[in-house]
């Protein structure tokens, strides 16, 4: 299968791409997510090597992108947070005999050279259709087109050398 793009969102102050960095291995699962839309995408799209952009949400004026990361897992998998009861990611409706939730991990990948923000996303007239300049988009895994991935990276300060070390 073609190799495909994805944004995924984290609070720096609970979960950065700096953190991420310092995981094992440069690995950690991405759990807590409870957006079946967001659980579809890892479930039935998401595969090993695909690349997604790092996304500060709620980080003030440090809100944007700042980095790649690869899809680890070969596969989704059930988010272990859901079975916890003082987890706050905890559902009592979910079992596991039938997870609601699942999760993938995330391997370290580069950094950007700067801040691509969120003002400069929604400025940039290539991104107009880029799902996370929407109004109203809040997912925290959304696909992105591979044209849309390759502006980011660029206003991000990649080279087209960085991306060829991520098959792009």
């Amino acid at each position: 299968m073609a190799k495909k793009f994805w944004l995924i969102k984290s609070e720096p102050d609970v979960f950065g791409f700096d953190d991420l960095a310092k995981c094992k291995d440069q690995t950690e699962h991405w759990d807590g997510i409870r957006n079946y839309q967001a659980r579809n995408f890892m479930r039935d799209e998401m595969q090993q090597g695909d690349v997604a952009i790092f996304y500060h949400s709620n980080a003030g004026p440090e809100v944007g992108a700042v980095g790649l990361a690869t899809v680890a897992s070969e596969k989704a998998y059930p988010d272990h947070t859901q079975f916890d009861p003082k987890s706050n990611y905890y559902d009592a409706k979910s079992s596991k005999e039938n997870p609601r939730w699942l999760m993938v991990d995330f391997k370290y990948g580069k950094p950007f050279k700067r801040l691509v923000t969120l003002k400069e996303l929604k400025e940039a007239p290539e991104l107009a259709e880029m799902l996370v300049v929407q109004r109203g988009q809040r997912l925290s895994i959304q696909p992105v087109d591979k044209v849309h991935f390759k502006a980011v990276c660029k206003m991000g300060g990649l080279t087209a050398k960085d991306l060829k070390e991520f098959g792009v």
